[in-house]
């Protein structure tokens, strides 16, 4: 049962029609997989998280970082994922306290990429880098450290010639999606999601194209049906 609280807090923080929107696709998921994405683009740096505040700093993280960060459970990594992360060359950028504990981070993508459920991979355009898993620590949450963070990221990616972040949330997760919209992030089309008597049903909206932004199976020995996106 979701709360009456629950859904008041939703009401004054996200507006009536939002939270009708969540309610309904939670109880759909009760008989059936339904997931909503929508997708996002970040293509303009944000001049107010341009500088990190000390005592922060920010950085590409290494894997001996990654691995000692995985050993506590409040970061949300795993030896597992980190496994499959950077056998594929994927890369997070964090941002760490003042005594070196990682506060925030997000993952970054320059091939197909596997989501939940784990038997879909997400494809995107050659221009574009994959966002994905992006955390905060509670403990320093309300300073804005992923923001940071993401910028920092755009910034270092954009140097190397890419034109942006591209990246998917669900329609239902009205935190994520106000975080995008503040950050300045653009929507720009739909991805709906609906299994069926063990089967996925991929719809696609016009919006995606441009960015090449598409789910596919996985084939069933675990790799790609498709190669990945020229130049990645």
């Amino acid at each position: 049962m979701i709360a009456v609280n629950e859904i008041r807090n939703s009401v004054a923080k996200f507006g009536v029609t939002s939270t009708v929107h969540d309610l309904a696709l939670r109880t759909a998921n009760r008989l059936l997989l339904l997931k909503v994405f929508k997708g996002f683009v970040g293509e303009r740096v944000a001049p107010s998280f341009l500088l990190c505040p000390p005592p922060y700093r920010r950085q590409f993280l290494d894997e001996t970082m990654l691995r000692a960060f995985a050993l506590d459970p409040n970061t949300g990594l795993s030896a597992g994922f980190l496994d499959e992360a950077l056998s594929k060359g994927d890369e997070c950028y964090g941002i760490l306290d003042g005594d070196g504990r990682l506060a925030s981070y997000g993952w970054y993508a320059r091939t197909p990429t596997r989501i939940d459920p784990p038997k879909l991979r997400l494809f995107f355009g050659e221009h574009y880098i994959y966002m994905y898993k992006a955390y905060t620590d509670p403990r320093h949450r309300g300073k804005k450290l992923l923001a940071l963070a993401i910028t920092g990221a755009l910034k270092h990616y954009q140097q190397l010639g890419y034109q942006g972040l591209v990246a998917y949330v669900e329609s239902n997760n009205l935190s994520s999606l106000q975080s995008c919209r503040q950050l300045g992030y653009s929507a720009f089309g739909t991805i709906v999601l609906i299994k069926l008597f063990g089967r996925f049903l991929i719809l696609t909206s016009a919006g995606c194209r441009p960015f090449g932004l598409r789910i596919e199976p996985v084939a069933a020995d675990g790799s790609d049906r498709h190669h990945p996106p020229a130049g990645s």
